[in-house]
This record gives structure tokens, sequence and C-alpha cells, in this order.
């Protein structure tokens, strides 16, 4: 996957237009506003244009199985497999697990993952432990639970004969990944340490020092920006902007 394409593409939940872009208008519109995006992040790399779909929402309340989070339905996931097929995109599932297990999450998504063009992408601040809410205060995740993520879809790989697939982890906080030096690549897996965080630029930068000192070996680097939260008293960033960081992110989200 990598340094072949480069990955940059919208999130989202279609009838939740506060949880990102995706989720906003016609999914196909979106698809291809995201293939213009993508192309102005090149910088001499093939762009490959993602869709980032939300497949389980953390929830503030506790649900009949008391996990905290809930499911997209399969028709909706169908759904964006195919635009995302005819766009010839990247599929991303989200997984905003609250207090379910984040492993049998990826795992509910098998029938899905099984395909070339399907990934994973975790949002631990919303991973929950006991007596913990979403929203309340930052989940948390570590090293060995994202090994076990990459092992498995390695796994997948292996026996389906796919392309490499992508494993995004988003990262708010420092405190929201442990024991990060744990975390080890798989085969066919590309690891993506994505630096989350509303802002401004100067903010934002701060942001990304932090979370990408000392990365471990096989981590690649990704980017979120929030089209209109990080633009609330300040600016979004511009692509020119972004590809100056360094690292240089390899996937590029907007929200």
């Amino acid at each position: 996957m990598f340094p072949h394409y480069r990955l940059v593409g919208f999130c989202g939940l279609p009838g939740a237009a506060a949880l990102g872009r995706l989720g906003t208008g016609d999914p196909g519109r979106r698809a291809a506003e995201a293939e213009k995006v993508a192309h102005s992040y090149a910088a001499g790399r093939e762009p490959l244009p993602v869709l980032e779909l939300l497949a389980t929402v953390a929830n503030s309340s506790a649900g009949p199985d008391g996990t905290y989070r809930s499911r997209t339905p399969a028709a909706t996931i169908r759904r964006f497999h195919r635009v995302a097929r005819d766009r010839k995109a990247l599929l991303l599932l989200n997984i905003q697990p609250g207090r379910a297990a984040v492993l049998d999450e990826v795992k509910a998504l098998r029938d899905w993952l099984v395909h070339p063009d399907v990934g994973v992408a975790l949002d631990p601040e919303w991973e929950m432990r006991s007596g913990e809410v979403p929203g309340d205060t930052y989940g948390h995740t570590d090293g060995h639970e994202l090994t076990k993520v990459a092992r498995y879809l390695s796994g997948l790989v292996e026996k389906h004969d796919l392309p490499q697939k992508p494993l995004v982890f988003h990262q708010v906080a420092t405190s929201v990944v442990g024991e990060q030096s744990a975390l080890r690549p798989q085969p066919g897996v590309a690891l993506i340490k994505s630096a989350d965080g509303i802002g401004s630029p100067g903010l934002k930068r701060g942001t990304w020092r932090e979370l990408v000192n000392d990365l471990p070996d096989g981590l690649h680097t990704g980017f979120k920006l929030f089209y209109e939260e990080d633009a609330e008293g300040s600016r979004l960033m511009t692509p020119k902007e972004v590809l100056a960081l360094r690292p240089q992110p390899e996937y590029v989200m907007y929200e």
C-alpha cells in the first residue's frame, strides 16, 4: 500500500451530519468529492479515495445489551461498499466500541473484511472500561490489543489471498493508546496511526509532534481534519501545510 498510495477521504454515517461529511447528501457525490480532494494530496503518489463509514457507534446510553454501542445495519454498509467499488475507493469500517470488546466488533464485520477493498479504523477514545460512559471521558487501548486486531486481519489476508489491508487507529491524546511499544506489525496489514484533535493549525501541529514522537518501526501516519470545528475561530489547514508535516501523513481524513 505504501509508499505507492496516499489515502485521502471522508468519514461519517448517514443521518448523522455531526459525525462527518460522508454522512451528508448522496454517497456517490461524497465519494466523487473525496476523489477530488485526494488528488490535491497526491504529491508524487497515486491518490486512493477513502470512505470511512462508522460501522459501530458509541452511545451515551447502555442499550439492551449494556455495551453502550450500536451497529450500523448491513444494508448501509453494503450501500457504501458498492459506492466505494464503483469509484475504485477504499471502504474503512470505523469502530467506536463503547464497552463492547474491540476484537468482537471487528469479527462481526468479517463478511465485509474478506473483500480486498475493505479495511478497519479504530476510535479508541470511545473504548470504555467498566463504569465508564462514552462522552464523559476518553477511552483507552494499548499496543497489545491493537496487535490482536492486526493479527486477526493478517489471518484473513492470508486465508483469502487479499492485498495488504489497512488498520487505522485514531489517537486524540497520548493517554488514549498505552504501551505503544507492544504494537507488533503483522504480515499483510498496514498499521496507520492517525493524529486526531480539533484546533488551529498551530495547535494541530503541536498535537502532531507529540503523537508522532518515537514511532515504533513499521507504523505509518495519518492526520485528521475537521471542516467545521477546525475553522471555528481559526481556519482549516491546506493540503500544502498538511504535506509539510514530518513524517508526511500517508492517510488524510476529513470529518
